[in-house]
């Protein structure tokens, strides 16, 4: 941790029990930040390029749109903390492949954004006036924060008839934990920012903590769900979509990768197909009862990731998936063809160890805003 972090942490635990509003108020006001803002990668800005772009103001802060297609029935793309639309660059082009329009935004104090914070609010916001301008949404790609944005912005009239989440995150109290964690703070830190959050944005609701659940009330979210997660993600655990998978039953499904982390996922040409499809809604009836059986028996899947030979076919070395010498790995080598999002190559090799000893990993440095 830097110095000054560490020195504002021990102020903050020092003096919330003494002065728990104005730390409530520095709390939130370093929850709110995104670390950094991430610039275009070269590999993705011919797709960008491709973008008309919108503009929106939410609260007074000027928001970035973007729409590829003619907007009809389009696919929401949401993304994650200290990110940006670009990271979906992948995706974008195979969503036009199946010949789907595609729609997006960075939020508030993220990627061509202004502002230098956002909230869950105004990132509800947004959806909703990106909603009123194209109508109903035939899908939602998510990564992290974006998957549990995406939930509440859907609880509230907005409909899709799928969502594809990445690295999800489910709920509030793993971010307020996540936070407390990772920049050292207390409890009662945590707890005056929670009071903080109460009072500015929600004072007419005395319990507001479980609108922020993804798994709660999933009859409230009808849409098809189907999520990736990789097992060596430090900044959200795996035990955060497989809550998800629990609570939405048969409409829900999870793959499990190894060795794509968080973010370099976003990058990985089987999650990107597979996602394409699903979205698209191209698999096959067979397909999806064959995997219906599958997940019958074993609901959470290991799905291998690519093998990339060569560090330069990547737009950034730190994209190569890590090597996984498993069966599932060598049968994603014999096979060429493209396969449907339901026939994940590892079905066989369900994962059978339910513990989350994984889960426990420390979060990278980054987390404590990544998903928020």
């Amino acid at each position: 941790m830097h110095p000054m972090a560490s020195l504002l942490s021990t102020t903050l635990n020092i003096t919330a029990r003494v002065a728990p509003g104005p730390v409530g108020r520095v709390a939130f006001a370093l929850f709110v930040r995104p670390l950094g803002r991430p610039k275009v990668r070269p590999g993705e800005a011919e797709v960008m390029a491709r973008a008309v772009i919108g503009r929106l103001v939410v609260d007074g802060i000027p928001v970035t749109t973007y729409r590829w297609g003619d907007g009809v029935r389009p696919v929401l793309v949401v993304h994650g903390w200290s990110s940006r639309v670009s990271r979906f660059a992948g995706f974008v082009e195979a969503l036009r492949a199946q010949g789907q329009s595609v729609v997006s935004f960075d939020a508030p104090g993220h990627g061509e954004s202004g502002g230098r914070a956002t909230t869950i609010l105004r990132q509800r916001e947004i959806i909703r006036r990106l909603h009123a301008q194209y109508g109903d949404f035939s899908a939602v790609l998510a990564h992290s924060f974006g998957v549990v944005t995406t939930f509440f912005a859907l609880r509230d009239g907005i409909r899709a008839d799928r969502i594809f989440g990445i690295g999800a995150i489910a709920d509030f109290d793993f971010l307020a934990a996540r936070f407390r964690a990772n920049l050292g703070l207390n409890q009662p830190v945590e707890d005056a920012l929670r009071r903080h959050v109460q009072r500015r944005l929600f004072p007419a609701e005395p319990d507001v903590w479980p609108r922020f659940d993804a798994a709660r009330h999933p009859e409230e979210v009808p849409s098809e769900i189907l999520l990736v997660h990789d097992a060596d993600d430090d900044t959200a655990a795996p035990s955060q979509s497989r809550a998800i998978v629990a609570a939405h039953g048969a409409r829900a499904r999870l793959i499990e990768t190894r060795g794509l982390g968080h973010r370099r996922i976003l990058a990985d040409p089987e999650i990107i197909a597979t996602a394409a499809e699903f979205l698209s809604g191209t698999s096959s009836q067979a397909d999806a009862q064959a995997d219906a059986q599958a997940d019958a028996q074993a609901p959470y899947r290991v799905h291998a990731p690519s093998q990339v030979q060569d560090p330069s076919q990547v737009q950034d070395p730190s994209q190569v998936p890590s090597q996984v010498h498993t069966q599932a790995h060598a049968q994603i080598q014999a096979q060429s063809q493209v396969r449907a999002p339901f026939q994940a190559p590892s079905r066989a090799h369900a994962v059978q160890d339910q513990t989350h000893a994984q889960d426990q990993a420390p979060a990278a440095a980054e987390a404590s805003g990544v998903s928020r």
